[in-house]
């Protein structure tokens, strides 16, 4: 393990001390480290389509719209290869809310799921990539 020094102004170190205490870390270097982490495995999903990743994909949708659930569901099993799994729960009368996990290449997870949330009848979603190699 190598050791790195760092100067930082007050202000910022006292902001990264609040972070790290609100956040549950024991220690500053164990705080740092996810977060260097955290950005180089964005950066490596974000700069190479065929990075390995895991994501969930969470959406509300209306299922009253016509043919919808079949749609989804129809869209899933074409993509059985980036599909773990999914959750189905209904929050209301007209809404649902679906999570699907899934698994493969961040750009091909990507398109997938900017697919899902063009379908009409998907009110809004959000996709969370996390990267399978640590960097």
């Amino acid at each position: 393990m190598q050791r790195l020094t760092i100067s930082i102004d007050d202000e910022l170190a006292e902001s990264f001390e609040r972070w790290a205490e609100r956040k549950g870390y024991d220690n500053r270097s164990e705080a740092f480290r996810d977060l260097l982490r955290r950005e180089l495995g964005d950066e490596q999903i974000q700069s190479d389509p065929r990075s390995p990743c895991v994501a969930t994909l969470t959406y509300l949708y209306d299922h009253h719209e016509r043919t919808l659930s079949l749609r989804l569901m129809d869209m899933q099993h074409d993509h059985h290869d980036l599909t773990v799994s999914s959750m189905h729960a209904h929050l209301d009368h007209d809404l649902c809310v679906e999570t699907v996990i899934l698994k493969g290449p961040a750009g091909a997870v990507r398109d997938f799921a900017n697919a899902v949330l063009a379908e009409r009848g998907v009110r809004q979603g959000q996709l969370h990539l996390v990267p399978l190699h640590q960097v």
